[in-house]
């Protein structure tokens, strides 16, 4: 695979470089950084208007369709625009949800009409959307989902709880995969429905993490409503909508994940050389490896990427998206321990005058824990490798 760019990729890289080194100064400059998984909740106000400010420059949505508001940005400027941003330490998205995984899902799934209901608000970033997918009792089992969803003349009922939904307090919308045919088992018989969430029957409890933080949230659905023709795809059909979003949660925009873990790397280096940690060969090592691991993920995912559409799902491509998901939790998993050994002993101590405050490393290590469970458990692309991609024999299920 040719990972080089030509002349036109590297003219748009000169671009949006100077765009972000343009705009990303004087007020703006204090986000530098700011946000991101365990910290969503982070400046959200000035990082709204950011977003905003983005979306008035056309920097939102870049590899939409034009004819979706889009820039129609090829494969390779994606990629590009995305590490671009991540060097710049431009501020987190505020609607990552709605940007890459929903939008995407709609051009993919959805009728014209509400595509052109919704498409133009993630665009603007004047709607903001959470995911309503894992229950109590489906997470990573995620078709053996309860909530349920009655058809009331034009109107869908909703009852049921959803769990882990990242900013559902701090949005307007919410995607939610409910069983609509009653009696129905597994992947059979779900639909994916869009509902609002500013309504009665919605409850938003948040979630405090270990970090300190509350990104994640029960939502739960007493007699919620929302308009019949807010059905992705046909009723009784959302589990190939389900999957097809997933395939996208692993798309372009995570590429720009191994600029931010290079970034975190370097950081932990820096810290090993100050305390002396660097001087342990077998920690060197360590540090090493991780380096060269991480120049190899970024590879495979870009090779992954060449090899999906949107809308595939999770065992597409040689099931590229399960490989990268598993890579690179597995290595963030493990720089966040290289951090707490490089930190020593003070890497215990929480510091502050709430006695609970986190320095970087602490955070890191301890939300990184969780990075081999969210968007899928290891075990679960395991078995998705295992059984969709090498067609070995099913998982026993227990009785």
């Amino acid at each position: 695979m040719d990972l080089s760019y030509a002349a036109e990729d590297e003219a748009f890289r000169a671009e949006i470089r100077d765009w972000l080194a343009t705009h990303l100064r004087g007020d703006w400059a204090r986000l530098k950084g700011v946000g991101g998984p365990g910290r969503d909740e982070e400046a959200f106000e000035e990082r709204l208007a950011w977003n905003r400010l983005l979306a008035e420059h056309g920097w939102t949505c870049v590899g939409w369709p034009v004819e979706h508001g889009g820039r129609g940005l090829s494969l390779w400027q994606q990629v590009i625009f995305h590490e671009e941003y991540a060097r710049a330490e431009a501020p987190y998205p505020v609607n990552h949800l709605g940007e890459t995984l929903l939008g995407p899902t709609l051009i993919a799934f959805g009728t014209p009409e509400q595509q052109q209901r919704f498409l133009p608000g993630i665009r603007a970033v004047t709607e903001l959307w959470a995911q309503g997918y894992s229950e109590p009792d489906a997470g990573s089992d995620l078709a053996n989902v309860k909530t349920r969803a009655v058809l009331d003349d034009d109107t869908w009922v909703i009852d049921g709880q959803k769990v882990w939904t990242s900013n559902a307090h701090l949005s307007q919308w919410v995607f939610v995969l409910a069983r609509t045919e009653p009696g129905s088992q597994r992947h059979h018989g779900l639909s994916f429905l869009l509902v609002p969430l500013d309504q009665p029957g919605v409850e938003v409890r948040p979630i405090e993490q270990l970090t300190g933080g509350s990104e994640f949230n029960e939502v739960f659905f007493t007699g919620a409503r929302t308009a019949a023709d807010l059905v992705v795809g046909e009723p009784g059909n959302g589990w190939g909508v389900a999957m097809g979003l997933l395939g996208l949660e692993r798309g372009v925009s995570t590429v720009a994940q191994t600029v931010g873990y290079a970034r975190e790397l370097a950081g932990v280096v820096d810290l090993a050389r100050r305390t002396g940690a660097l001087d342990d060969a077998v920690l060197r090592d360590r540090l090493a490896s991780l380096s060269v691991e991480l120049e190899v993920i970024r590879a495979q995912a870009l090779r992954g990427l060449s090899t999906l559409e949107g809308g595939s799902d999770s065992a597409a491509g040689g099931g590229a998206g399960s490989i990268f998901k598993l890579v690179w939790a597995g290595w963030h998993k493990r720089l966040g321990e290289v951090a707490m050994e490089v930190a020593g002993p003070a890497g215990l101590l929480a510091r502050g005058e709430s006695g609970y405050e986190l320095d970087e490393w602490q955070r890191l290590y301890l939300f990184s824990r969780s990075d081999t469970i969210y968007g899928g458990s290891d075990e679960v692309q395991k078995n998705i490798l295992a059984e969709r991609v090498l067609g070995l024999p099913r998982e026993p299920k227990g009785t």
